[in-house]
């Protein structure tokens, strides 16, 4: 054992020094601890922190908060957190609230700003280090999102007018401490202090306008090269970063207006996501580790007197909020359920909130007390804020929500009189009579036709005896399916196409020959995830006119006799789905469930009200053969749909995008879960990108899949 320990002694300090040694820990804690505190229904950004706090020196002192990779990782991730923050801030969704956004938006921001600063000066700071407080409490994150998302009611004004807002409060907060750190670190005069500001000034609009300028003319030029893209996204909001502290500012201010800046350049696209991607599962949870090494909350519990700041900053802050929401309620005239979505939406203090006390705490402006005060307060409003936006948001009205339940969903006519027309995209020899037969039987019942699509791609350097090859393939592919198609009675137009990517060359194919419906296969290697890495699917989806099913069937889709159709919430959009699987039911005679899967506590005499409620819903589509209502009273949604659907051959879940939030650090995605337990075939219905337009009524109800 001695000559054992003589060995490995030199190994285990040589390792001790080595830089991956704490980046393995890293990666360990943010893969494991943000699934745990998910399934406490907590959000994973506190349980980063609070490994932070237990791994740190004031826990067992396995990280040091001194260490360079510490201080490289975690500097990228605090710049990247406030570059996804300007990402992902919906610049159209406030153009058209904007006289409500910035109504409330000064509110929750003035409000909390008064009564910050008062608290920071009745605890004896000065002026600069108490308006830096108060901006602190001006800001929040839109941590609780998904939620709203997942209740279908994104699209209720109150919420939208919070999302607007803001960009109003992080924009404010962040010039706030611009100057105050200025102030801080220069001892600034009157005259230098207008110099700042003017060069601020200068500043953003070069980056607002220029990079703009720059990421359109950039992302029309490179056009479907996403690598290329996403290197030049990355390059922007380090330069910014740079710019910002050549000026004298702090480098967060020059990210989060990078974000701003190439915003639209992105939009809701492949590049976007990649950026958020990569930012959410490692530089971003890696900061907020980082942030709990330097959090020492013992010291706030040593006597009762270092207790009065943190109380004072959490209760300053939950009722500022709180009075900012009661003033736009008798503003705008909203029902007290708004006012109080309203006020938790806008509690949780995350992004802007969590950096600018950073900054401002490495730049000695801030102590050690308030740093720790407000990761406390953080910790509470991120875990409280949510809690009460998921009980006070159930049942917002949206009127948007009931145009979506009113209108038809697959008519058998568009508005342009051109016949119901699903493109079937064919490229897997094996799969494609399955695929084939779906379309049929949708396209007999809606009096259509199914186009046939073999995408030959030819690279720019293809030579021809390599394109010819890929020419003969698609063209056998095409022969398979007519075949098919005739053998089912259903008109066919198979349609070769030559192009130089096959998810582009299937839009573009698809809006071209005006398709109603998209059909495309999706592999059980293809896990759902893989949207995120730019798969066919996901490019599809992103870029379609039109609806998408994306279908795996394990068997012939003419042997489906029993299709469920799960339902989480009745105010989301829920119609598509179900008037899909009515329209495949009644080719095959078969009979659709609609499920939905209410809380274990609900009373029968509240499972009843949802049963004839969701049956009203569903009448409103007027079909022939009305699909059979079941409501279950089950904790966990997925397992009570896991559990149903062994007794059915097809599930058919609708696939909506969320918002994304900065971090990632968002509730699970049950349909993911569902996709990847399911042994039964499955149709995955996603509709297409709503226009800007459409964005500003519908608000943000895209991005991530979720049932």
């Amino acid at each position: 054992m001695e000559l054992i320990s003589q060995v490995l002694a030199p190994t285990s300090q040589g390792l001790g020094k080595e830089p991956i040694v704490p980046f393995a820990i890293l990666l360990l804690v943010i893969l494991v601890v943000p699934i745990i505190f998910e399934r406490l229904r907590l959000p994973g950004v506190v349980g980063l922190l609070l490994a932070g706090m237990v791994l740190g020196p004031h826990g067992w002192n396995f990280l040091q908060d001194k260490s360079q990779t510490m201080n490289l990782l975690s500097d990228i991730g605090l710049v990247y957190l406030m570059f996804v923050a300007g990402l992902e801030i919906e610049i159209d969704q406030f153009r058209h609230t904007a006289n409500r956004s910035l109504g409330f938006g000064s509110f929750t921001f003035g409000v909390p700003m008064i009564v910050g600063t008062a608290v920071g000066r009745s605890f004896g700071f000065d002026w600069n280090a108490a308006i830096l407080i108060g901006s602190l409490f001006a800001s929040h994150t839109l941590l609780a999102y998904p939620i709203i998302n997942r209740l279908g009611v994104a699209n209720n004004e109150a919420v939208t007018v919070t999302m607007g807002a803001t960009v109003f409060t992080d924009i404010s907060a962040l010039l706030l401490l611009a100057v105050c750190i200025a102030v801080h670190t220069s001892q600034l005069n009157v005259f230098s202090l207008i110099t700042l500001i003017g060069w601020l000034t200068i500043y953003a609009t070069v980056v607002l306008v220029g990079f703009d300028w720059a990421g359109k003319e950039f992302f029309r030029r490179s056009r479907e090269d996403e690598g290329h893209q996403f290197l030049f996204v990355l390059l922007v909001v380090f330069l910014a970063s740079v710019g910002a502290q050549l000026i004298g500012i702090e480098k967060i201010v020059g990210a989060f207006l990078a974000g701003l800046a190439v915003n639209e350049a992105l939009a809701d696209g492949p590049v976007k996501e990649k950026v958020v991607f990569v930012g959410s599962v490692l530089f971003i949870p890696i900061f907020f580790v980082d942030l709990g090494l330097l959090v020492d909350l013992t010291s706030l519990t040593r006597n009762i007197t270092t207790l009065q700041l943190p109380a004072f900053i959490i209760a300053g802050l939950i009722l500022s909020k709180f009075v900012a929401a009661i003033l736009a309620k008798y503003l705008y005239q909203y029902n007290w359920r708004e006012a109080i979505t309203m006020w938790s939406l806008s509690l949780p203090q995350v992004g802007a909130t969590v950096a600018a006390t950073l900054v401002g705490y490495r730049a000695g402006l801030l102590p050690e007390s308030i740093f720790n005060s407000i990761i406390l307060l953080m910790l509470v409003t991120s875990t409280i804020g949510p809690l009460i936006t998921s009980r006070a948001a159930v049942g917002l009205n949206t009127s948007v929500a009931k145009k979506h339940l009113a209108a038809p969903v697959y008519p058998s006519v568009n508005q342009n009189n051109n016949p119901f027309t699903i493109v079937v995209p064919v490229y897997n020899p094996h799969t494609q009579q399955h695929l084939i037969e779906m379309a049929a039987l949708l396209a007999q019942q809606a009096n259509g036709k199914i186009i046939p699509l073999a995408i030959a791609t030819a690279a720019a350097q293809m030579d021809a005896p390599r394109l010819e090859a890929s020419l003969q393939r698609s063209e056998r592919l095409l022969a398979k399916s007519c075949a098919v198609s005739k053998a089912l009675n259903v008109e066919s137009e198979p349609l070769l196409r030559i192009d130089d990517a096959f998810a582009q060359g299937i839009s573009r194919a698809a809006r071209e020959q005006t398709a109603s419906l998209i059909v495309m296969g999706w592999g059980k290697r293809t896990g759902i995830r893989a949207k995120l890495f730019g798969n066919v699917i996901d490019n599809v989806l992103w870029a379609s006119h039109c609806p998408v099913a994306v279908t795996r069937l394990v068997e012939s889709p003419r042997k489906i006799q029993r299709i469920l159709v799960p339902i989480e919430n009745l105010m989301a959009p829920v119609l598509q789905p179900v008037h899909f699987a009515h329209i495949l039911a009644e080719g095959l005679q078969a009979q659709v469930t609609v499920l939905n899967v209410c809380e274990r506590r609900t009373s029968s005499s509240k499972i009843a009200s949802l049963r004839v409620q969701l049956g009203l819903i569903v009448s409103k589509l007027s079909l022939s053969n009305p699909p059979e209502v079941q409501i279950i009273a089950h904790e966990n949604v997925a397992q009570a749909i896991l559990q149903a659907a062994r007794l059915y051959d097809l599930v058919v879940l609708p696939f909506i995008r969320n918002h994304t939030i900065p971090g990632g650090l968002g509730i699970s995605d049950v349909t993911t879960q569902l996709a990847r337990q399911l042994t039964c075939s499955i149709v995955m219905l996603g509709e297409p990108q709503r226009g800007i337009e459409a964005t500003a009524t519908a608000g943000v109800a895209s991005k991530t899949a979720v049932v």
